[in-house]
């Protein structure tokens, strides 16, 4: 059985899986629009949100070093993902990555573990979209009913229809197909780009050398019950976790690492570039060097305008504006803010219905999954399914309470990633490498440390939830994926060719 659960798919044959036709993708997509993809999920939330709250409650100005660790992780991680991305161009990112290395059980695992990443995080950035555009309504002297708000009406309803109809509107265009993704993406993130570049350019002149004294605010141990504190950081290294202070860094860089995530996801377009062994690594590194030098010029910039301790929580980059006496700003950064989670919420989606499609195609899932449409050459099956079902939940639930989840899945895939190119190394020297990640095996153990590390610092309870679902997908792979694996299968049918080999005793 043992045998079974880690068979390994051979990187040929999940090529030659791409090339049937009622099963390929269409490839249209370059090393720009890769980047631009990168960039449009990457530079979200994170960037108008988490600065001011971890600067505010973990980190003082020392938050920009947050952001460098952070980015310093995920650039680890990024190495090995473009080793991958080039070597195993099909689509399906980690869970690809996986089946080639580790086998079927921990490739299903990693699927499984991407699905809920990327349906949590595009209801939870589809809800904070709303957020924004109803204060931008607001402003304009439109109001929407409370009812349709995602708030408790008079009536005891509550529907974010503004969430929901950004998902539906993003599904239409992701089935219609991925150039014309890409051309969304780039007009939003080129007006995204340029919000930021002003929040740079413009604060910098509103800069007072004094708020950045301390640089490093002096230590303290967090309250109890705080959000933050994890217990398996105590039990393992024997401390409690601090707010501020050299380890107040590493733990604002647990939360900022949210940021972050997107880069990834840029893997599970391989399938639909045009030349992945050269353009996945630049798409994926360059959109992540491109983002972390944003993340690191504008939490300097904040910090600089507003002392740490009087930055808001809800938007730090607008209320800083807002401090200096110059509130035409905050009205320019909220409408960035807006229109650039449509990217984030987009390309979340564009990554979730391509892992669906990739386990789809193997069996572990449906086949009916798995078929692209006759014209746009997308899975447009998984695409409308996944679409109407993150509407809902986005709808009906606010999931702030979740959104770690996402960064726990996320690390979770880095891990399996980096090992996975270590045994890859191993079994299959013999591979072609447009790109390699340099100094293995030290880099990928140095990605699993650094994202072990972030894990630990996340709360106990997002660890429980991590396993309520991961104990789910077992279940789910053990009653359908198992038995309908197109792997095991094809196994199966050449087992059965072999007592009628000729020439073998008996026959």
């Amino acid at each position: 059985m043992s045998s079974t659960l880690f068979r390994t798919k051979k990187v040929e044959q999940s090529i030659l899986d791409t090339e049937e036709p009622e099963h390929a993708l269409k490839k249209s997509l370059s090393a720009l629009d890769l980047t631009v993809f990168g960039v449009g999920v990457i530079i979200g939330t994170g960037i108008f949100v988490l600065t001011g709250k971890v600067a505010k409650e973990n980190a003082g100005p020392s938050v920009a070093l947050a952001f460098i660790v952070a980015g310093v992780v995920c650039g680890l991680a990024a190495l090995c993902y473009a080793e991958f991305a080039s070597t195993v161009p099909v689509a399906g990112s980690a869970y690809t990555f996986s089946y080639a290395s580790l086998g079927e059980l921990p490739a299903w695992i990693i699927g499984w573990d991407l699905v809920l990443e990327f349906a949590l995080g595009t209801a939870v950035v589809a809800v904070g979209w709303s957020g924004y555009v109803r204060s931008l309504l607001d402003n304009a002297g439109w109001h929407l009913p409370a009812s349709l708000s995602g708030r408790d009406g008079a009536s005891g309803f509550g529907f974010d229809i503004l969430a929901a109809a950004l998902v539906l509107v993003l599904t239409v265009i992701l089935v219609l197909g991925m150039k014309l993704s890409a051309r969304v993406t780039t007009v939003v993130v080129a007006i995204k780009v340029a919000v930021v570049l002003i929040v740079i350019v413009a604060g910098a002149f509103f800069v007072t050398a004094d708020n950045y004294k301390p640089f490093i605010p002096k230590a303290q141990a967090q309250e109890a019950g705080a959000s933050l504190q994890s217990p398996l950081v105590q039990l393992m290294f024997g401390y409690t976790p601090t707010d501020f202070g050299v380890m107040g860094i590493f733990t604002a860089a647990s939360v900022v690492f949210f940021a972050f995530i997107g880069f990834d996801v840029v893997a599970t377009a391989a399938e639909e570039t045009k030349n992945p062994q050269r353009d996945m690594p630049r798409g994926i590194l360059g959109s992540l060097i491109i983002c972390t030098t944003l993340y690191v010029a504008v939490s300097i910039v904040v910090t600089g305008m507003q002392r740490y301790s009087e930055l808001s929580i809800d938007a730090p980059l607008a209320d800083a504006f807002k401090a200096t006496g110059h509130p035409w700003y905050a009205g320019v950064i909220s409408f960035g803010a807006a229109v650039g989670l449509t990217t984030v919420c987009l390309i979340l989606l564009l990554g979730q219905t391509r892992v669906f499609f990739a386990m789809s195609r193997d069996g572990l899932l449906p086949r009916f999954f798995s078929v692209v449409h006759p014209r746009f050459k997308t899975p447009y099956r998984p695409t409308i399914l996944l679409g109407v079902i993150i509407a809902i939940l986005a709808g009906f639930t606010s999931l702030s309470e979740l959104a770690e989840l996402v960064n726990i899945g996320t690390l979770f895939a880095f891990i399996v990633v980096a090992l996975g190119v270590i045994i890859l190394r191993r079994t299959r020297p013999d591979l072609p490498r447009s790109f390699r990640t340099p100094l293995v095996p030290l880099i990928p153990i140095l990605s699993v440390l650094a994202s072990l590390w972030l894990m630990l610092n996340l709360p106990a309870e997002t660890w429980l939830r991590f396993a309520a679902w991961m104990v789910l997908g077992f279940i789910v792979y053990f009653a359908y994926g198992r038995s309908h694996s197109r792997l095991g299968r094809q196994e199966e049918a050449t087992a059965g060719e072999v007592p009628k080999a000729p020439g073998r005793d008996g026959e």
